[in-house]
Parts: C-alpha cells; structure tokens; sequence
C-alpha cells in the first residue's frame, strides 16, 4: 500500500496509535519471555533437587532410574528454555540513521511496520520457549510420580 506525503500526514494520529499499540505490545511481550525464563529456572532447581533426594534415600531402582531419566530430560528441556534466540528488538543507531530526515508520518509508517515484523518474530520464539518449558514440566511431573513410586516401593 502506497500513500501520497498528503494521505501519510493525513494518517499521523492514527499511526501514532498504532506505533503506541504495538510499542506496548512488545513490552508485553518481552515481559512474558522474561516469565517464561523464571519459571524455567525455578522448574530446573526443582527437578535438580528433586533427583539429589531421590539419590539420597533407599528406592526402588528400576522406578527411580525411570525417575532420574525423567529429570534429565526435564533439566534439557529446561535449558533449551533458555537456549532459544534472543528477544528482538528495535535497532537504535538503524534506526535514527535511516530516518534521521524523513517526514513523521514516513518515520511512524516504518517504525509501526518494523514493530510488526519483531513482534511476529519474538512470538515464534516465545511459543518455542513455552513449549519446552511446557514439556520440562511435563517431565517433573512424571519424575516426581515416579519417584513416589519408588520411594514408596523400595525393597
């Protein structure tokens, strides 16, 4: 979609609007990386513990080896949490180099395009970062049944 400089000056609340929007939207966003990456840290000291008190007491070996496997994929499913890329975010010096000259509404049409692009990015990341997180605590979850189980059924 190509607009006239006239249209582009005619849209400029509106895309101050949608700059507003989507610059929150990205904080949002960030935000709930950075959730996912506490939670992520929390589940590993939890099965990482977990396994230490497993390892500790008399058990039943065949549940309890079922179990430290069970945290071992929840501590690498853990850190794959945290492996995923980089949140993105906008380039600064870029930024100001490329539009140090440009009229608002040309700077705001841009800058709402680009937030877009991150944003649809980061999102791809964040469900990424969700789904190992999801599948760590699935983990824990089984590793924490089966160490009951073996602590319960120790010979």
């Amino acid at each position: 979609m190509t607009m006239t400089p006239g249209e582009l000056r005619d849209q400029e609340a509106t895309l101050d609007v949608l700059n507003n929007e989507l610059a929150a939207r990205l904080a949002r966003q960030s935000d709930s990386l950075g959730k996912i990456d506490t939670k992520a840290v929390f589940l590993l000291g939890f099965a990482a513990t977990a396994a230490q008190f497993l390892a500790t007491h008399k058990h039943h070996a065949v549940l309890a080896y079922l179990a430290f496997a069970a945290y071992a994929l929840a501590l690498l499913a853990g850190v794959q949490t945290f492996r995923v890329a980089d949140h993105k975010d906008l380039e600064p010096r870029q930024l100001l180099v490329a539009h140090v000259r440009s009229p608002k509404s040309q700077v705001l049409i841009e800058l709402a395009a680009t937030r877009a692009s991150i944003f649809e990015e980061n999102q791809r990341r964040h469900q990424q970062k969700a789904r190992y997180w999801s599948a760590s605590l699935w983990l824990l979850v089984g590793g924490l049944a089966l160490s009951t189980a073996a602590l319960l059924l120790h010979t």
